[in-house]
């Protein structure tokens, strides 16, 4: 069958004389495939929304599913979810807009993500057209943007070279706007992109459709992750309604609801500058927003402003394989092994290494002490018990398997000044306590990479299912 002509019926219906009806925007889900929660999603069905949108990926589970290729959720949950969104899309016939598929959004999580959709419409019946947006960077493109000196780093991360280019194991930009709007204008009923900013899930089609991208972007921003911008938060489907002012947001959960506070509080979620937020075709400014409650469910925006950019950009994220990894599990509730925990780790790494040959390193974090942050002076009072995790990367899996075995063993039996048993003081919670964990990646490109044009870099496929 051939695709539906949304923008065209949007337009029509939204947009007259007098100016543009209020637009509403179901956000499903924050994160597609973690569980998508059905009386919150039947509730926005309710509201007639005018297109549905959930985003499914993000750097947040770190650099494994980047790059290694896999998704982070379970394909059975990832297929649950995909079947309640493409089923609730067709039965109101609004488009259904996915970003940055099956987590880290590059080639082969969109495959597999797209397999998972010709699955689901099989099965079910279910007829659109599916347009599909890939998000793999050009290699030369990347280099020669370096050698031109068109790449800067975000954060801590050290200046791009092509050697990290060309070490990446995959490589992808965050799609805008842009992309999801040709996609669209392909009569798409469904659109997958791969790697995507959250945003343009959300306001490619209002800005398409002409309302103010100032007030649609911060929408966007606001209901991308559901509702968590609610008081308490969650994980439930949001709506927002946007007009040519501001939008209201709300959640479709009862129990939670979007104060001033809590609206403005997530208008700083994962921002460096609280009052900025950077885009490839421009940047939001929202320090003149304005939040007011509606009532006690229902928050109304006002004063968001859009500023395009003179030249477009796109975030580039990549990972590379550092090795294979191993992790140690262990505990103790010795007070004597705990006071002495400093001096006990280094020196059984110091004795497995007179017996491990070979490049592997390993790190501890005592959980308890200072297993989420290195503090810089041990705790007034010690805790009564504490978590060994051990982290063991080397380039084999059997190396790092041995120097995880050889670990736990000197481990276990280490000799320190007061110790009063030679065996017992310290447990392992699991049988083996040293567990093979895979291959180890690292986040090697996190660059903004400047460019003349969006368009050849992200590709548009279409199809009809």
């Amino acid at each position: 069958m051939s695709g539906r002509d949304h923008l065209a019926r949007l337009r029509a219906e939204l947009c007259g004389p007098g100016g543009r009806a209020p637009f509403r925007a179901l956000s499903a889900s924050g994160q597609l495939g973690n569980g998508v929660l059905e009386p919150a999603l039947r509730a926005g069905l309710a509201r007639a929304p005018h297109a549905i949108g959930a985003d499914m990926g993000s750097v947040d589970p770190g650099p494994n599913y980047l790059g290694s290729g896999r998704m982070a959720p379970s394909d059975a949950i990832a297929r649950r979810d995909l079947g309640l969104v493409l089923e609730a899309a067709r039965s109101l016939d609004v488009p259904l807009l996915i970003g940055s598929a099956g987590t880290g959004g590059a080639r082969p999580h969109l495959d597999h993500t797209l397999a998972l959709v010709r699955e689901i419409a099989r099965e079910r019946g279910l007829h659109f057209r599916l347009a599909s947006i890939a998000a793999d960077m050009p290699r030369e493109v990347v280099r020669q943007a370096v050698a031109r000196g068109e790449v800067r780093p975000i954060g801590a991360i050290a200046p791009l070279t092509a050697e990290e280019v060309d070490a990446c194991s995959h490589l992808v930009g965050q799609m805008g706007i842009e992309a999801f709007q040709r996609a669209l204008a392909t009569g798409a009923d469904v659109v997958v992109a791969g790697r995507a900013c959250d945003t343009a899930v959300f306001s490619a089609l209002p800005a398409a459709l002409g309302y103010p991208l100032g007030p649609a972007m911060h929408m966007a921003k606001i209901i991308e992750c559901c509702s968590i911008a609610c008081m308490p938060g969650g994980r439930d489907a949001a709506l927002g309604t946007l007009d040519e002012t501001g939008f209201t947001m709300e959640s479709l959960n009862p129990a939670r609801h979007a104060t001033p506070l809590s609206v403005a509080a997530h208008s700083l979620y994962e921002q460096a500058d609280p009052y900025t937020v950077s885009e490839p075709e421009g940047t939001l400014h929202v320090e003149d927003a304005r939040y007011v409650a509606l009532d006690e469910h229902r928050c109304r925006v006002e004063g968001a402003r859009w500023v395009p950019a003179q030249r477009p950009s796109v975030k580039i994220e990549g990972a590379r394989r550092v090795g294979e990894r191993a992790l140690l599990l262990a505990g103790s509730a010795d007070p004597r092994v705990i006071a002495a925990i400093d001096r006990i780790l280094p020196e059984v790494e110091q004795v497995v290494r007179g017996i491990v040959a070979g490049d592997w390193k390993i790190w501890f974090r005592v959980y308890g002490i200072d297993g989420v942050v290195r503090w810089p002076t041990p705790p007034e009072v010690l805790p009564r018990e504490v978590f060994i995790l051990g982290e063991i990367i080397a380039p084999t899996v059997d190396l790092a398997k041995a120097a995880a075995t050889v670990t736990k063993q000197y481990l276990l039996h280490h000799g320190f000044p007061g110790r009063l048993s030679t065996a017992g003081n310290v447990a392992f919670p699991v049988t083996p306590p040293e567990l093979m964990a895979g291959t180890a990646y690292r986040f090697n490109v996190y660059h903004v990479m400047q460019v003349d044009a969006l368009e050849p870099l992200f590709p548009v496929s279409v199809e009809d299912l």
